[in-house]
């Protein structure tokens, strides 16, 4: 014991320097230091914990050359962003200041679990919300208001189409019944939701909105429309966009959401079929990346190389890219999926990418549309680029 004791000095400094070591070398074999991007996370939302005005205001967006957050409130469709931030700030350093911020911030968005569904934005309010609130708490209170939620949700469904209406505030523009690509982001709250006792129906739901969705929204090189118009009957009547260049280009945020949608549909139920157009949906979109693996904003904006790049849409295929290395069963494919994300996180880890001095976000150079927030920084692309960060953090240990 005496022997123990007097080494066990020298055998911890040993232990840290093989830590070191590992760290060093991790960074080495990614071509960036992952806890160095994440503790850079840190540093900036604790500047912004600190900036916002009063409760219920939601840090969205600072424009290209500013320096100030734009706040939005409850409602809007981002606002589950920045409580998703400070869940994940929470579990990357186990610090109770920003479980306690997480969940204030949370909470404030209750309401959306007890009225009428406004839209299909649910799932990115409540489930990057309190979905990662109960992952790491198991408050039974988070799951309750998840539960509620993929209900109200579930209200906005159409059997007799099969998928969810995305814009009841649009259906003069776009009909009865219209679906846009974000609207893959939900369906992980209704998958989760069935599984922990909502009901087979939310499942339902899920697997039939992929479904009709894979069937309608794609053109033939599967490239993804953003909004598709569904006839009382089903029938698709019109394609386009909202947000993209035209009808006809690729979106890339559009083909981002398609991209983590479908990763995330294989991860929950298995089927083979989901992981084949996950693979078809997802190559597309690599090869036609410029050189550092961040896109323009459109693939098809006639002004590249001089268009705006999408920094949000590198963020979340890398994370919908880092769930498919997980649930693969290895070999040249997983590695393929690995490297791409890896290199995606290179590129927004790096100096053309970061914020740094200029504001209190975590990366530059994200558009939100060809009309408004171009070139911006904003939550979302924050918030999938720190939850790849944490993805990587993981399969990387």
């Amino acid at each position: 014991m005496k022997i123990i004791i007097r080494f066990a000095p020298l055998l911890l400094a040993w232990a840290c320097m093989l830590g070191c070591q590992s760290g060093r070398q991790h960074a080495d074999d990614l071509g960036f230091d992952v806890e160095e991007s994440l503790r850079y996370c840190v540093e900036k939302a604790e500047k912004t914990l600190a900036e916002v005005p009063r409760d219920t205001l939601f840090p969205r967006t600072i424009p290209l050359g500013d320096s100030t957050w734009r706040y939005v409130g409850v409602a809007d469709w981002t606002s589950g962003f920045w409580p998703g931030i400070l869940w994940y700030l929470y579990e990357y350093t186990d610090d109770d200041k920003w479980r306690i911020a997480a969940d204030r911030y949370s909470r404030y968005l209750v309401p959306l679990s007890e009225n009428p569904a406004q839209d299909h934005d649910l799932g990115f309010q409540i489930y990057c919300s309190f979905g990662n609130g109960y992952r790491l708490t198991k408050d039974p209170f988070y799951k309750s208001v998840i539960l509620r939620t993929a209900d109200t949700l579930a209200t906005l469904y159409n059997p007799s189409v099969g998928t969810i209406l995305s814009w009841p505030f649009r259906t003069e523009q776009w009909g009865p019944h219209n679906t846009i690509i974000d609207n893959m982001m939900n369906l992980e709250m209704l998958l989760w939701s069935c599984k922990n006792g909502g009901g087979d129906t939310l499942c339902g739901i899920a697997n039939r909105h992929a479904e009709v969705t894979m069937a309608n929204h794609f053109r033939d090189d599967h490239t993804s429309y953003h909004i598709v118009s569904y006839d009382a009957d089903g029938k698709r009547v019109k394609a386009g966009t909202f947000q993209g260049y035209s009808d006809e280009s690729m979106w890339a945020r559009g083909q981002a959401w398609a991209i983590y949608g479908y990763a995330i549909m294989y991860r929950e139920t298995g089927k083979a079929e989901y992981l084949d157009f996950f693979k078809k949906v997802t190559q597309v979109y690599l090869d036609r990346l410029p050189e550092d693996a961040v896109p323009y904003w459109d693939f098809d904006d006639p002004t590249i190389p001089d268009a705006p790049r999408d920094a949000s849409s590198a963020a979340i295929v890398a994370s919908g890219l880092l769930d498919i290395t997980e649930v693969l069963d290895g070999g040249s494919e997983r590695e393929h999926y690995r490297e791409w994300a890896v290199k995606m996180l290179r590129s927004l880890s790096s100096e053309a990418y970061r914020s740094n001095d200029t504001n209190d976000t975590f990366l530059l150079h994200s558009t939100g549309s060809k009309t408004s927030e171009v070139d911006v920084s904003i939550n979302y692309a924050d918030y999938y680029y720190l939850e790849a960060l944490m993805k990587l953090k993981r399969i990387t240990n």
